[in-house]
């Protein structure tokens, strides 16, 4: 099938074409040759017995009456007219013998060219039969007119004469009888040639069809196995697939498949130029939420530590410092976007300490992840976030002292962290609100808190990682990050491999 492949596609159909319709133009004028062979052997076997058979019912009857009356009217044979019926004869006419044995004689030469062997020496035997007639003739001719004697020109007309037309109506009986006998050997030959040719055509035809089935199941493949190659290339494409399909053929769907790899390379190079704008876009985020954190809470934190320096505070001041140097560290992180669960949990436990000497009264906290997940990667700033809501939505809006415990465990699918508050918590419909915002219904709202993280989770782990709530009113709220499992190899574009 690899040959048809450097053809194009009329070319192919022009292939198939000529496949049926060249051994059916060939066995067509087989068929005609027979045919008009047969036609003309037949019709010249036809056309001998019906010169032959005339002569043979008329040439002896006509000569011996024609020498009869000469000899019984003593008349010159020039004298008999060759046109001239005798009407008290009703077979016989007199003509001139010598014109009846030329033609019979030209006729005799002429039937030798068309006839086979036996009607050759038939038709050879009776030029020679004729020439012994015409001496004969002659003799009788000469005595005429030297006035013989009537009884011996009858006797040589008797003896000589009819002797000599008996035998050569004898031999042109033969004659007709062996051309009969060809003609029925012409029948059998062609009845015969009739079932062979049946069959030939028959096998022919028998080779034509396969042959035209094996042609026609090869051009189609031909034609489709690249369509379907095709077909799959789109469909690895839409997986996000972007290798060149590599089709062999020489036809119009190499043009196809060329174009196809050229819009395919085209769409790859618009996705990693849109993935890097969305890298950079993430980034700008990122900054920007750090820089929207850094100095709100620094001003505080700061604001904070001068008051319990004042205060002669000089331990708490040495712990404060140390947990904010602590979590400004993590949140550079030398520009990096992840970081592992390890360092996340000694983000979130200094950005905790740091809170809990500013709320000392009101504010407790527990951390409790999972040992065996600390090598696992995440997000950079994903639990800070949510810590941060918990503490200025929940904790800070109920009466008495509240606590925080952020989880951290191990699934079959991936990782679960939760932040859970025992705040005020969240009815079903400010629940719904919430959840909506996240989805987008709510995208003109723009934030660097809860929204933000939701949307860098979705985008770097796709739709079916991200948050989840739980919320009870007056009883508190529960935050879920659901990721998958990452270790802490990095590519050259600061993103993690799937372990």
């Amino acid at each position: 099938m690899k040959f048809l492949k450097k053809y194009s596609l009329g070319s192919r159909m022009i292939l198939l074409a000529g496949m049926i319709m060249v051994p059916l133009t060939a066995l067509v004028l087989y068929l005609l040759v027979n045919l008009i062979n047969f036609s003309e052997a037949y019709n010249q076997s036809v056309k001998n017995i019906t010169i032959i058979k005339d002569y043979s019912l008329n040439f002896k009857e006509d000569l011996d009456y024609s020498m009869y009356r000469a000899i019984a009217g003593n008349l010159d044979m020039d004298v008999l007219d060759t046109n001239v019926v005798e009407s008290w004869s009703d077979s016989a006419r007199i003509r001139n013998p010598y014109a009846l044995i030329d033609e019979m004689r030209t006729t005799a030469k002429r039937q030798e060219e068309y006839s086979g062997k036996e009607g050759a020496d038939l038709m050879r035997r009776i030029g020679k039969s004729l020439g012994w007639l015409e001496r004969v003739v002659q003799k009788i001719d000469d005595s005429i007119q030297n006035g013989g004697h009537y009884s011996e020109n009858i006797e040589l007309l008797d003896k000589d004469i009819r002797s000599s037309t008996q035998l050569i109506q004898d031999n042109l009986q033969e004659y007709i009888y062996y051309e009969a006998v060809n003609l029925e050997t012409i029948r059998a030959d062609l009845e015969m040639r009739a079932r062979n040719t049946l069959v030939l055509c028959t096998a022919i035809l028998a080779v034509i069809l396969i042959l035209t089935l094996v042609l026609t199941k090869m051009i189609t493949r031909s034609v489709t196995q690249p369509i379907r190659e095709l077909c799959t290339a789109t469909r690895e494409v839409a997986k996000g697939n972007f290798s060149p399909a590599e089709i062999e053929s020489g036809d119009e769907i190499q043009v196809l498949t060329k174009s196809f790899n050229d819009m395919t390379g085209e769409i790859q190079f618009l996705i990693e130029n849109i993935k890097k704008e969305q890298r950079n876009l993430r980034d700008t985020e990122l900054k920007l939420l750090q820089t929207q954190i850094n100095p709100h809470f620094l001003y505080n934190t700061l604001d904070a530590i001068v008051w319990m320096a004042e205060g002669g505070q000089d331990r708490e001041v040495v712990s404060m410092v140390t947990a904010l140097s602590e979590f400004f560290r993590t949140t550079l992180s030398e520009g990096k976007d992840y970081i592992t669960i390890r360092e996340e949990e000694s983000h979130i436990r200094s950005y905790l300490s740091i809170q809990e000497f500013r709320y000392a009264d009101i504010l407790e906290y527990e951390i409790d992840v999972d040992p065996a997940l600390y090598e696992y990667t995440i997000l950079k700033l994903t639990l800070q976030p949510l810590v941060e809501n918990a503490l200025y939505h929940g904790i800070k809006n109920k009466r008495g002292k509240g606590k925080i415990v952020v989880r951290g465990y191990e699934k079959e699918d991936g990782i679960c962290l939760e932040v859970i508050d025992n705040g005020i918590g969240m009815d079903e419909a400010e629940l719904e609100r919430l959840e909506g915002k996240l989805k987008g219904e709510a995208s003109h709202e723009r934030g660097f808190g809860i929204g933000n993280v939701s949307e860098r989770l979705r985008l770097n782990y796709g739709p079916e990682y991200g948050l989840s709530f739980r919320s009870v009113k007056g009883e508190g709220t529960t935050v879920t990050v659901s990721i998958p499992k990452e270790n802490t190899l990095f590519c050259e574009n600061n993103e993690p491999k799937t372990s």
